[in-house]
Order: C-alpha cells, then sequence, then structure tokens
C-alpha cells in the first residue's frame, strides 16, 4: 500500500467538512434551513423535532471553525495510523 501524507489528508477533510457547515451556515442566514431539515427527517420517517434559531454571524464562525479543525485533526489523525500499518512498496516514491 503506498503512503499517504498525513498534513495533505487533513488539509482535505478540514477544508470539506468546513465547507459543508458554512454551506449550512449560509442555508440558516437565508433561511432555507429549518425547511431543508424538515424534508431531510421526513425522508428518514422522522417527523421533525427541532426548530432552526436565528442566525448569528459568531456561531457561525465556530461551527466553521471548529468543525474544519476537527476534520483537520481527524485526517491527520487518519494519516498518521495509515502509514502505520501500511506495508513499504517498493516500486513507488513516498507521498508523491
Amino acid at each position: 500500500m503506498d503512503r499517504i501524507d498525513p498534513l495533505r489528508l487533513g488539509l482535505t477533510l478540514g477544508l470539506g467538512f468546513g465547507a459543508s457547515h458554512l454551506a449550512w451556515a449560509l442555508l440558516v442566514a437565508l433561511g432555507g434551513a429549518g425547511w431543508a431539515m424538515d424534508v431531510v427527517f421526513r425522508l428518514h420517517f422522522i417527523r421533525p423535532p427541532f426548530d432552526v434559531d436565528g442566525f448569528d454571524p459568531v456561531v457561525a464562525a465556530y461551527l466553521v471553525g471548529l468543525t474544519t479543525l476537527g476534520g483537520f485533526l481527524a485526517g491527520w489523525g487518519l494519516g498518521v495510523v495509515w502509514n502505520l500499518l501500511a506495508r513499504p512498496n517498493r516500486h513507488t516514491a513516498p507521498f508523491r
């Protein structure tokens, strides 16, 4: 198995998690989050149990920042574990 760059994986997951939560924050700001959440719950045969609060830019910044950091740490950790468990591959250079 090829080794992977933990930093690159961390950045990829961090940006993905952060971007998805930024999209959610924008949906809240635009007023469409309640409708979207109701649709998703109903598609899973669940009565929507929650209400969406009003948009708060400070809370949105914390949401995006913490999920980006969490995604980065999860990706970095997965990369480190992957490299510990990966067998060396003699035919490829590490971190291509």
